[in-house]
């Protein structure tokens, strides 16, 4: 039975799988059982203290029985049902996620897991396949190992050599074994794994985002005036690739404190209600600056959680700040209809839409995104596109532009939608 978010149903569906009578349930709250029955059977709104101590004496959270469980939680199931060849009651994964939270969380776990584990899998084939500095290394390995090989032949063959002829081929052996050695140790290094009771990250911008996240995407330092050369040397990203990415998001976080210090942006920014195009006029920036820095803000000084996402032309994600209920696919395509992506056909215009996730209680978020020119202009010049996109959950109902969308096509139930690449593995 599927619970279509009633919050009765989910009452009663967890009193039944901890065995409690209601009698016993409605005492316990202090209501009577004919009271509850009709809760149970959506006859009666409840909220507020009662939810609370139901809640309480069933041992979950309010949320849980008002709302089910988190979208993103049921999309990740849906994922993972998506990816198996096996049948399963897809219509039911709110059921299972609401009467089996504990179960619901290992799968989601395990097919986070999978996931992982499949990219690495992905990225350790391309690396052996097209990674350049990889293939230099082992032809220079070849090269002198064969070097090596074609003087010691020489030597062995029972050609009879002068003193100054052996001694030059000596020489060569020891030059090359010398290089040999060199060669081989900067080939393990590059190949050389982290250490096992530390997060993997194959993609460097995988690093800067454990290193962002780990931060907050706060940087405290620079917003204190710290040098950028001073929180690199601290920041120990282990590849080379990573530490440019860093450097360049650091320089343009250090350029937009700068152009709009901490103190009174905050204060700005509140008392705009967070509008970009107000903040952007106020401090005389461009908005996706502003987008930026808004998802700078600290969430422990009473602004609201935000995500951010950046993006290239093609698609691919730059830079993502996930937030409660929002996630965007890095490995496969994502969902077209995010303004992230409707931004690139309307270069330099703001959009603000809301955009809504599937589902009976599809998560609201409330979108600002932009496409500018990261490039140099000219006549001759390339375009080249960047979007930013800022997300901020569950926004009060207004009369901005609202999208339906989705996390990506193989997962979303929606059938009438004119974006869809792919036929949805859950319909």
């Amino acid at each position: 039975m599927a619970l279509h978010g009633q919050t009765g149903t989910r009452i009663r569906e967890r009193r039944m799988d901890r065995k409690i009578r209601q009698a016993d349930l409605a005492q316990s709250v202090e209501i009577s059982p004919s009271y509850l029955n009709l809760i149970e059977h959506n006859r009666r709104r409840i909220a507020g203290k009662l939810l609370a101590q139901i809640a309480k004496q069933l041992e979950t959270t309010p949320e849980q029985l008002s709302r089910g469980a988190d979208s993103t939680l049921l999309d990740q199931l849906r994922t993972a049902a998506a990816h198996m060849t096996v049948s399963v009651e897809i219509a039911r994964v709110e059921e299972l996620a609401g009467r089996y939270p504990g179960w619901t969380d290992l799968i989601a776990a395990q097919a986070r897991r999978l996931s992982v584990l499949e990219e690495r899998v992905q990225v350790l084939t391309d690396r052996m396949t097209y990674d350049p500095e990889l293939a230099g290394s082992l032809h220079e390995v070849i090269s002198a190992v064969t070097a090596i090989r074609s003087a010691a032949s020489i030597l062995v063959g029972g050609e009879k050599l002068d003193a100054d002829w052996q001694g030059r081929f000596h020489r060569n052996i020891y030059d090359d074994s010398i290089r040999l050695a060199a060669s081989s140790e900067a080939l393990i290094r590059y190949l050389d794994a982290p250490e096992a009771d530390g997060p993997v990250h194959f993609a460097p911008i995988d690093e800067v985002e454990a290193y962002l996240a780990k931060e907050g995407f706060h940087i405290e330092a620079l917003e204190a005036g710290s040098d950028v050369a001073a929180l690199m040397a601290s920041a120990n990203l282990r590849s080379g690739a990573a530490q440019s990415l860093l450097q360049s998001h650091l320089q343009a976080y250090r350029a937009d404190v700068e152009a709009m210090p901490l103190t009174a942006f905050s204060k700005a920014a509140k008392a705009g209600g967070y509008d970009p195009m107000t903040l952007a006029s106020q401090f005389d920036v461009d908005v996706a600056a502003v987008l930026r820095r808004l998802a700078s803000l600290p969430t422990g000084a009473d602004h609201p959680p935000m995500g951010l996402a950046v993006a290239d032309a093609s698609g691919a994600l730059l830079l993502l700040k996930p937030v409660d209920g929002f996630a965007m696919p890095r490995a496969g395509a994502g969902c077209p209809l995010w303004p992230i992506y409707a931004a690139f056909t309307r270069q330099g215009q703001p959009i603000r839409a809301e955009a809504t996730l599937p589902g009976p209680n599809g998560q609201r978020f409330l979108c600002y995104a932009i496409a500018t020119n990261a490039g140099v202009p000219g006549f001759d010049a390339p375009l080249v596109l960047r979007a930013t996109m800022l997300v901020l959950s569950d926004p009060p109902e207004g009369a901005q532009q609202k999208v339906e969308v989705g996390v990506a096509c193989r997962i979303c139930p929606r059938k009438a939608c004119l974006a869809r690449r792919e036929p949805s593995a859950i319909m």
